[in-house]
């Protein structure tokens, strides 16, 4: 049996790296590498989360995410 490809699973994966990155704790560096871990996790949350928050559709084999980046006031 083929395995099959479920959109909605795999936004909840990101939902759940994202959440794993905002909980990753601090390792022991000092100085640049420290700044440059931080800035990394930062941008990991970030792509990870707006993953997380699209809507997804597979149509004849396309895989679409829609996410919104506008703010929730302006949305529709």
């Amino acid at each position: 049996m083929e395995p099959t490809f479920d959109p909605e699973a795999m936004i909840e994966r990101f939902r759940q790296r994202a959440e794993a990155v905002r909980r990753r704790g601090m390792p022991p560096v000092e100085g640049p590498e420290r700044q440059r871990f931080r800035e990394q996790a930062q941008l990991d949350y970030m792509d990870f989360a707006m993953l997380g928050d699209a809507s997804a559709s597979l149509d004849d084999g396309v895989l679409t995410l829609r996410v919104d980046l506008r703010p929730p006031e302006a949305r529709g």
